[in-house]
Formats: structure tokens, C-alpha cells, sequence
């Protein structure tokens, strides 16, 4: 099928303002867009900048705007899209570096600050620290994330507030927090219990919609505030 797909581009070494270009190529339904925008860098502009790097849904860095949806460019097929036209564009959102690739230094710093690592100061065990099928399922569902942003970069309150920590830093503080080998749990509660954190999140589900991995992303949200309710309570 002939496709024709506009990509906004942008070099602020040389750009005053963003422009979209619009290409024709031959595409074929089972393409995924990181096909095509292979296709496009290596036939037509080799300028083009995006990030790629497992091409199979788990690194998450291709994250991108696909016809005004946060996408996996690796997951998204062209038959999923309506129609021979595709416009892409970066993440909303978040300082563009060049064209499709976003500053991504402040959702990694966010990232930091709810310590995304297992706390734990028993004695290390022989072998490896056990948990129960019933724990280990009440965090499942969030270790599936990829921390690909298309979460945070949908959401709003991330739109108008550098400062907000986002739905992928919370989802990240649900699994610990909720991990029974976790030793954390009231520092990062602590951390999350702001109008910078929880308060900060008017449940929109844009996150929800956003994700490539369907984690309920706002249940996990509205459980850390309940959470943290329940400590004042």
C-alpha cells in the first residue's frame, strides 16, 4: 500500500520553528511504524532522528506521538491505523532534542527520587529473598512496566508542571511499596504524598489508554492513595 506519513521535524541547532514533512512510500499492512520510519531514514532522508533499540516492545525508547497517541513505534502496525495517512511526532510534552527524539533528563530524575530499588537491610540470604503467589500478585501487574514515558507524557498534569512526578515514577513506587521484602514503604509515601505526587493525579486514565503493556496504571494510583489516607486515618 502507498503510505504517506508526516513527521514533524525539528534541529534546534538550525530550526527557529518545528516543520512537517510528508513523504510517500510503498508500506505493507503487517509493517510496524518503526518499519516505516527505517524506511524513510535509510531511502529518503537520512537525517531523520528517532530512538530505537530492542524493536520488540521491551526497551520502550521509541515512544512516540502516532496520529495523536502514545505509542510504541515497534508495537504499532500499519493496518492498526485508519487509513493510507500517518502523522508522527514526538512526545508531548517533553523539550525536543531533534525531531523525534525528547529530553528525557527530568522523567529519569523523577524516576530516582522514589528510589526504584529493592530496600532491604536483613541479613542477605543463602539464596534469595522469599515471596508468597498472594504478594508477589498484588505487584505483578506494575513490574510489567517498561518506563517507556507514554504514560507520563500523556497525562496533563505532566504537561503543566515540571515538577509533578508522573505516572511512571508512581507505578515504579507501587511495586516497592507494596513489595513485602521492601523495607521503604513510609519514606517513599512520604515522597509521593504531595500536590508534586498523588495530589497532583485527577485520574484522566490518559495514562491508562497510553500504555503499551494495558497496566491499570490509575487503579495502582488510586490504591497509593487509599494507602496513604489509611496512614493518617
Amino acid at each position: 500500500m502507498q503510505l504517506e506519513v508526516t513527521i514533524k521535524r525539528f534541529n534546534p541547532e538550525t530550526d527557529q520553528q518545528p516543520v512537517y514533512k510528508t513523504y510517500s512510500i510503498e508500506a505493507q499492512e503487517n509493517d510496524r511504524v518503526l518499519d516505516v520510519l527505517n524506511t524513510i531514514k535509510w531511502q529518503e532522508d537520512g537525517t531523520l532522528t528517532y530512538r530505537k533499540s530492542c524493536a520488540h516492545g521491551v526497551c520502550g525508547s521509541d515512544a512516540i506521538l502516532i496520529n495523536n497517541e502514545n505509542k510504541l513505534a515497534c508495537s504499532t502496525l500499519v493496518k492498526d491505523i485508519k487509513g493510507t495517512k500517518l502523522k508522527i511526532e514526538p512526545l508531548p510534552g517533553a523539550s525536543v532534542v531533534k525531531d523525534l527524539v525528547v529530553d528525557m533528563d527530568g522523567f529519569w530524575g523523577k524516576y530516582k527520587l522514589i528510589k526504584p530499588y529493592l530496600v532491604n537491610d536483613d541479613p542477605v540470604p543463602e539464596n534469595e529473598r522469599y515471596q508468597s503467589p498472594e504478594a508477589q500478585f498484588k505487584i505483578e501487574e506494575s513490574t510489567r512496566c517498561i518506563l517507556c514515558g507514554a504514560c507520563t507524557f500523556s497525562c496533563p498534569s505532566s504537561w503543566g508542571d515540571d515538577e509533578y512526578l508522573g505516572p511512571a515514577a508512581m507505578l515504579k513506587a507501587y511495586r516497592f511499596i507494596f513489595d513485602s521484602r521492601d523495607h521503604s514503604r513510609d519514606e517513599r509515601l512520604q515522597i509521593l504524598d504531595n500536590n508534586k505526587g498523588l495530589w497532583k493525579c485527577y485520574t484522566i486514565f490518559n495514562c491508562v489508554q497510553a500504555c503499551p503493556k494495558e497496566i491499570d496504571i490509575t487503579k495502582h494510583i488510586s490504591l497509593l492513595k487509599r494507602e496513604v489516607v489509611g496512614e493518617k486515618s
